[in-house]
């Protein structure tokens, strides 16, 4: 739950952000999102958040403003995109379709916030390190199982990633 404006920086997440919301926006169910990705490597981890955005001036409470507010989120170990009982190595370079439950939510972005979506390939260290290379079992990768690769998530026609909101109607006046 902490802010997240301390990765805003970071080389390996990527960012959507709305522009501030003209009315308030509910969404009321299961919130998912669809990654087109690649990895040079041969595993690699996905963790996709979805983010209240304050406004940078806001009165109600100042020690709020700017403040990134993770709404939904999920880690995805891309080893287990088929099948959770039967693991899978990416192959390297190849553009692999990944869906990711960010589970049922209830909640309100508020007029002149904005709704955020991240993609980062690390949460260490609330997550274990993935070697990025394909190993039996994870928590037996040897040293020199670690890595470097490269995670790309695609944004184009061909590959439209997303994440889908269940937005909810508000009730007539």
């Amino acid at each position: 739950m902490e802010d997240q404006r301390f990765v805003d920086d970071r080389p390996d997440v990527l960012t959507w952000e709305s522009e501030p919301l003209a009315e308030d926006v509910t969404v009321a169910g299961d919130i998912v999102a669809h990654l087109f990705v690649s990895t040079s490597g041969t595993d690699g981890d996905w963790i996709v958040k979805l983010i209240d955005v304050y406004p940078e001036q806001y009165p109600q409470d100042w020690k709020l403003s700017g403040r990134e507010l993770m709404v939904a989120n999920d880690v995805f170990r891309g080893r287990f995109r088929k099948r959770f009982d039967k693991p899978e190595p990416f192959t390297p370079n190849q553009v692999t379709p990944l869906t990711i439950d960010l589970h049922t939510q209830d909640y309100r972005f508020l007029k002149g916030h904005r709704i955020m979506a991240q993609v980062q390939s690390t949460w260490f260290p609330l997550i274990d390190r993935n070697p990025q290379v394909f190993v039996p079992n994870i928590f037996e990768a040897k040293a020199s199982d670690y890595r470097a690769a490269t995670i790309r998530v695609y944004r184009s026609a061909r590959w439209p990633s997303s994440v889908a909101l269940p937005v909810v109607s508000a009730p007539a006046p």
